[in-house]
């Protein structure tokens, strides 16, 4: 008894309504910390680095894109050679490098433009995979940038489109993929790696703004699309280095251009293209249990707009927080590299010497039939 007297004499409601208050405060005070985590987090992580909201795996990004990527192949009487390519406009516009689809030795563009289609399922038969042929046009070229674009002359149906992202995005160290037709390779294979480096200006060439990466490029992977984690194509693989100049070996350096740079040109050929919408970041959550985080949600990829339309502006991103940067480095001195060369795809000899004699016995066949008619006129 004595013991419960001394505790009701020592309560004080007064000292009790302060430590109620306190409670309170500290109750309101843990849910305006969670909440100002939410919108820190909201407002940080889309001003670090958007693409990191998707997670990069390579079976999606392959699943999703190697149906936007082609095989070009040009020929001039017995001179032929292919390279890579992504179709970037329902108008039938398929983007390569400049120098697959240009004769080096004449500067002239080859007499004879193909882009195959991919195949629902390949074979590692080139006969078979390669059934799918359509005839294209050079629409315009830059040897300097090293960019062309075709104009396919049959629409396929259905065809699917190649997004652009925004390389401006792009960091050292994000995770990129590259599909090609290397030399040796298969058909639309798939190759995985970060970007290494970022160049502007390359090789004093204005406006020549390259990617170095890692993601192995060989022979036949010209033109073809650098993609990113989001499947949009923030590159066009271009160039290799192979050899420095006392004959060591190089590897894992390799170039794409930077897709801004082709968007850039692109528009002036008169070709807009809008750049894809990349997911929004998800939001870095304080520990707490009664907070969960949102489900990832699948990007959002805005339609290519016609030849000649406006390009819509995406809105304006959020920045993070002015933090002091350091200073700045001197520029590393760029390796001797050349564009990736004109490639012998994987012995296909053979089957470019039978599409040539298939594209003459069509046009005998046209003579001859022009002749007969003019005979029974």
């Amino acid at each position: 008894m004595s013991g419960a007297a001394t505790e009701l004499r020592d309560w004080d409601p007064r000292q009790e309504g302060k430590r109620h208050m306190t409670t309170t405060r500290r109750r309101w005070l843990s849910v305006a910390f969670v909440l100002l985590g939410l919108l820190a987090g909201r407002e940080w992580g889309s001003g670090v680095h958007e693409s990191r909201a998707t997670e990069f795996d390579p079976q999606v990004i392959y699943a999703n894109s190697a149906q936007s990527v082609v095989f070009v192949m040009g020929a001039a009487g017995e001179m032929a050679m292919s390279g890579t390519g992504s179709i970037i406009h329902r108008d039938g516009l398929v983007l390569t490098n400049a120098h697959v689809v240009i004769n080096k030795e004449t500067g002239e563009p080859y007499e004879r433009l193909w882009v195959f289609l991919k195949p629902e399922r390949l074979t590692g038969n080139n006969q078979k995979d390669l059934t799918r042929r359509v005839k294209a046009q050079l629409v315009a070229a830059d040897r300097d940038l090293d960019l062309a674009v075709l104009k396919l002359e049959q629409l396929p149906q259905p065809m699917s489109i190649m997004p652009f992202g925004d390389s401006d995005r792009v960091q050292i160290g994000d995770r990129v993929a590259a599909i090609g037709h290397p030399e040796q390779g298969g058909l639309w294979s798939l190759t995985t790696g970060v970007i290494s480096a970022s160049f502007d200006d390359y090789n004093n060439v204005a406006g020549k703004h390259m990617f170095q990466t890692e993601a192995s490029l060989n022979r036949g992977n010209s033109g073809g699309p650098l993609v990113n984690a989001d499947g949009q194509q923030v590159g066009i693989n271009t160039a290799i280095a192979r050899k420095a100049k006392d004959g060591l070996a190089i590897t894992s350096v390799n170039f794409s251009v930077k897709s801004g740079v082709a968007r850039a040109w692109l528009a002036q050929q008169g070709v807009q293209l809008a750049v894809a919408v990349a997911p929004p970041a998800p939001p870095a959550v304080m520990a707490s249990p009664s907070v969960t985080k949102p489900a990832p949600q699948p990007p959002a990829v805005a339609p290519a707009p016609p030849v000649g339309a406006p390009v819509p502006q995406p809105p304006a991103a959020v920045h993070a927080p002015q933090v002091a940067k350091p200073a700045p480095q001197p520029p590393a001195q760029k390796p001797n590299v050349e564009p990736l060369p004109p490639p012998r795809p994987f012995n296909m000899d053979q089957l470019v010497k039978g599409l040539m004699h298939v594209e003459q016995d069509l046009e005998q066949q046209m003579e001859q039939m022009e002749a007969e008619i003019k005979k029974r006129r």
